[in-house]
């Protein structure tokens, strides 16, 4: 059962007065330097951690400091990680190391290390015992303490530790420095309770916690009067946002009341559980024109055998029902998912059951990945490697099922993409083109990439593109004269 929290009236002063007098240190560091701070978040994971960042950017340039994305160039680097597979922990390791260096050269230099895998008490020890450089280590439940832990920093000779076990107060109304002006994630509930076999993650964000029904509004609304024209909705499984709570919201009631308030022009949502995606929400996504024609629907396997094991609570009929039932009310909806390959026991037959699904479901993309061992959830436990083979032969074995996997994904994904050729779509402008200045870059209404010429003046604003030419997995468009202004 969720519950609805939101940050105390006591929560928020003692933020302020953190900041205060956060701001009196970087002013020090600043006359020490004879030049403004530059600060760098480097980002890990998932669009929660992405929304995470941009808490701690805003609380960083309000104590004064310059943001940056070089974090070589930065006099306080902090690393908001992911800890959902081993790759990023890896990740992450290498880049602390890398600034050993560095730092030796800027005696000034603060590292702070932050996120889900600090929840890990292993990952804690391990930074604390061969990455002594870093000056901070926290975790989730206490990020809107951040101001706080700084000053410790600063005012501390040792290496600053403070891991919360369990969840306090909601990380909202803090400062925001927001990657882009004309669109936003909105927080609406925290943590998970599926429990599934192989994740990590109600270990590391908590049990479920939604938020007030009438704080995300009021939150959307002032975005709005910012020039937010594209809100997402953010939670580990949204579809179960208020469940339990007196008097609360549905997620499908929340989704329509969003779409309804003036000013927005587009509401994604992000994630949600198959288990409970409920028919109410299909008709809102189908009857709400600003909702995004995009749902990410997580198979992780086709095998009901395996999806027993992963406590996912469907089975592949169910699954393939849910997408035919959304496909027959909304026809072009883009549906992309996420999908394990190597989860342990799995077998010849559990991959085809999985390729069977991605035959028939007619995924647009799909988040592929061979099964990572994570400590504390229950899969860690299982046996990986069958009797009689080797490490190395299981791990060629897993590779070329991965492989045969993505490729169906990728045959599935070009057809479903290019479906659009020779039609207009509304799309909206994130900036000129990173390879191409020449160009534009925007985003579909279903998630897809558009690149088309025109002016920069155009970032943040909806055009409409006609669809020329599918690369695969983008187009290359021309804009509607109209629309554009021209």
């Amino acid at each position: 059962m969720t519950k609805t929290v939101q940050i105390s009236k006591e929560e928020q002063e003692r933020n302020l007065r953190f900041i205060e007098e956060g701001r009196r240190h970087v002013a020090r560091l600043e006359e020490a330097l004879g030049r403004a701070p530059y600060a760098a978040v480097i980002t890990f994971g998932c669009q929660m951690n992405a929304r995470d960042s941009e808490k701690l950017s805003g609380i960083l340039q309000s104590l004064g400091y310059r943001m940056t994305e070089e974090e070589d160039a930065a006099d306080f680097v902090i690393f908001n990680t992911c800890t959902v597979r081993e790759n990023a922990d890896d990740r992450l390791y290498g880049r602390v190391g890398r600034l050993r260096g560095i730092k030796a050269k800027k005696p000034h230099m603060r590292i702070a290390v932050c996120g889900c895998m600090t929840q890990e008490l292993s990952a804690v020890e391990k930074l604390r015992e061969s990455y002594t450089h870093v000056d901070l280590i926290f975790g989730t439940f206490n990020l809107h303490r951040f101001a706080e832990l700084i000053v410790t920093m600063f005012e501390s000779d040792r290496q600053v530790v403070d891991i919360w076990r369990e969840a306090g107060e909601v990380t909202e109304d803090l400062p925001v420095l927001r990657k882009h002006f004309f669109k936003s994630g909105v927080n609406i509930m925290y943590g998970c309770d599926n429990f599934c076999s192989f994740c990590i993650v109600p270990y590391v964000r908590g049990r479920e916690r939604s938020r007030a029904s009438a704080d995300i509004l009021a939150e959307v609304r002032a975005l709005v009067e910012d020039g937010v024209k594209e809100v997402m909705l953010l939670g580990q499984n949204v579809n179960s946002y208020g469940n339990g709570v007196s008097g609360e919201l549905s997620f499908p009631e929340l989704l329509r009341e969003v779409c309804r308030i003036e000013g927005v022009e587009r509401v994604r949502f992000m994630s949600s559980h198959p288990k409970d995606l409920s028919e109410e929400l299909i008709a809102v996504m189908r009857d709400e024109a600003k909702c995004a024609r995009h749902l990410h629907l997580a198979l992780q396997s086709g095998s009901d055998r395996i999806l027993r094991e992963m406590n996912r609570h469907y089975t592949k009929a169910d699954f393939l029902h849910l997408v035919r039932r959304i496909r027959e009310e909304i026809p072009d909806m883009a549906i992309t998912t996420d999908i394990i390959v190597g989860y342990p026991g799995e077998t010849d037959a559990d991959v085809q059951d999985t390729i069977d699904v991605i035959e028939a479901a007619s995924f647009d993309n799909a988040f592929t990945f061979v099964y990572s061992k994570r400590t504390g959830t229950r899969a860690a436990a299982l046996e990986r490697i069958p009797e009689g083979m080797t490490k190395e032969e299981y791990r060629r074995t897993v590779q070329d099922r991965f492989d045969r996997v993505l490729r169906a994904v990728q045959d599935k994904a070009r057809t479903q993409s290019s479906r659009f050729v020779g039609q207009s779509a509304e799309v909206l402008v994130e900036g000129v083109n990173a390879k191409d200045p020449s160009l534009l870059t925007g985003r579909m209404s279903n998630n897809l990439l558009v690149h088309f010429p025109g002016s920069a003046a155009l970032t943040g604003q909806m055009v409409r593109v006609r669809l020329e030419r599918s690369m695969g997995f983008y187009y290359l468009g021309q804009t509607d004269p109209v629309s554009a202004g021209i």
